[in-house]
């Protein structure tokens, strides 16, 4: 189906897979790398001014280098920057050679992780404004900002060896599919939920044009009037915490209404997919009729309901299996529902599965949640800029990340060749497969 929702990413990928565009130089551009320093030099050092032996943003470089080679401790980081010393003052002094392991993990324990993310996040988005103009493609439509929370599950050990259970660092996520960024990574706080920290992320967050998704949890009237306060669109998931809302819902759309909606064939939408030996056949119905809803001017901006239906068939056994979800949205087009619903699962496939299991997060046994939650960060720019260059290179993200870690100069040749200058020069000579 033709998308409202923008996917430039996407767009970005198709061309390279039906063109051949050369987008590794012979030697490393410098720009891209100069304006990560600069952006790294904007994060604020709170260490004694004397007694600083290692530049800032010297120690942000050094592990920005070494995650995206494959690092996954500090004592990686330590490593790499001793092997790679040679090669990282390409970039970069190290007029007092490179830290020890403990200095990068104190270092990152003092940085404001809000300082850090705006760093990171402005780079992703530049990156992402470099490929639209190279590209030419268009920015028009809607976004969609996918909401969930997300749990490192090394970090809850107690450093002081208590006997208090120590509770796993929980990070709320808002993530831009539509540029394949995690724009906010929100600590939700020990003594409550992530339903508060969303609803305060999204009061600083732009939402015209944006439609956001989230789980039943934060399906809340307070976060749906937030959204609609930032002029955003919704859809969100129903279950048991909102009982008579979900209740409705079943009740609502029962056979007979839901062979109707699929005879007036412009609320309903159907799309079926072959994969691992299984037929999935997924079906969304909608209905713009809500006035049987007796709450239904609690929930600002409502508009629609929607029933959805995946079935599963395993062609070799025969087996089939069906799951049916229920949702509530301020959009009234069904295709974008089910695009939304569809691309809601996201940020848990391309964001929350790469980190556990590519960059290995839930091994990580960081105590320091300041410390994590920077180290995630960079992770996070890492795992963006990844799939960048597994577009390039036509490879997956975890091949790509162990060419990086084999010879680092391949990827990194990749990623600097996001300047405007270089694509506009690749793109000049491109050739059309045929």
């Amino acid at each position: 189906m033709a998308s409202a929702i923008i996917k430039p990413l996407a767009l970005f990928s198709d061309t390279i897979k039906h063109t051949e565009i050369s987008l590794i130089s012979e030697d490393i551009p410098k720009k891209p790398i100069k304006r990560l320093i600069s952006l790294f030099k904007t994060v604020e050092d709170t260490r004694l001014e004397g007694k600083i032996f290692y530049p800032l943003y010297e120690i942000l470089m050094i592990a920005f280098f070494a995650i995206l080679s494959g690092a996954g401790t500090w004592t990686d980081i330590e490593d790499f920057a001793k092997i790679k010393a040679k090669w990282l003052r390409r970039f970069m002094p190290l007029k007092n050679g490179t830290p020890s392991h403990d200095t990068f993990r104190r270092v990152f324990a003092l940085i404001n992780p809000e300082h850090l993310q705006e760093v990171t996040t402005t780079f992703l988005i530049d990156n992402m404004k470099l490929i639209r103009r190279a590209f030419n493609i268009k920015a028009d439509g809607l976004h969609q900002y996918c909401v969930d929370g997300k749990e490192a599950r090394g970090t809850g050990r107690d450093p002081c060896c208590g006997k208090g259970e120590i509770r796993n660092l929980q990070t709320l996520h808002v993530y831009d599919l539509s540029n394949a960024v995690c724009l906010v990574s929100k600590a939700i706080d020990t003594k409550t939920n992530e339903i508060p920290t969303a609803q305060e992320v999204l009061r600083t967050l732009q939402l015209k044009n944006v439609i956001v998704s989230f789980d039943a949890m934060n399906t809340q009237r307070d976060t749906i009037s937030v959204i609609v306060e930032q002029k955003g669109d919704y859809i969100g998931a129903l279950k048991g915490n909102q009982e008579s809302l979900f209740e409705e819902a079943e009740s609502y759309f029962t056979s007979k209404r839901l062979r109707q909606i699929k005879e007036k064939k412009q609320t309903y939408y159907e799309t079926r997919e072959k994969a691992h030996n299984c037929i999935e056949t997924r079906q969304y119905y909608l209905t713009r009729n809500i006035d049987w809803f007796y709450d239904k001017e609690a929930w600002k901006k409502l508009r629609s309901f929607i029933c959805y239906i995946k079935t599963i068939e395993n062609i070799h056994t025969g087996k089939v299996t069906t799951e049916k979800r229920y949702y509530i949205s301020s959009l009234v087009d069904v295709e974008t529902c089910a695009d939304a619903i569809r691309g809601h699962w996201s940020i848990e496939n391309h964001l929350h599965w790469h980190l556990d299991v590519n960059f290995n997060e839930d091994a990580n046994m960081t105590t320091d949640k300041n410390a994590f939650q920077n180290y995630s960060l960079m992770n996070k720019l890492a795992l963006s800029l990844t799939k960048l260059a597994s577009k390039v290179l036509k490879k997956s993200v975890r091949r790509t990340r162990n060419i990086t870690g084999w010879d680092i100069d391949v990827t990194v040749k990749i990623l600097c060749a996001f300047d405007e200058d270089i694509l506009t020069k690749a793109l000049m000579g491109t050739v059309v497969k045929k």
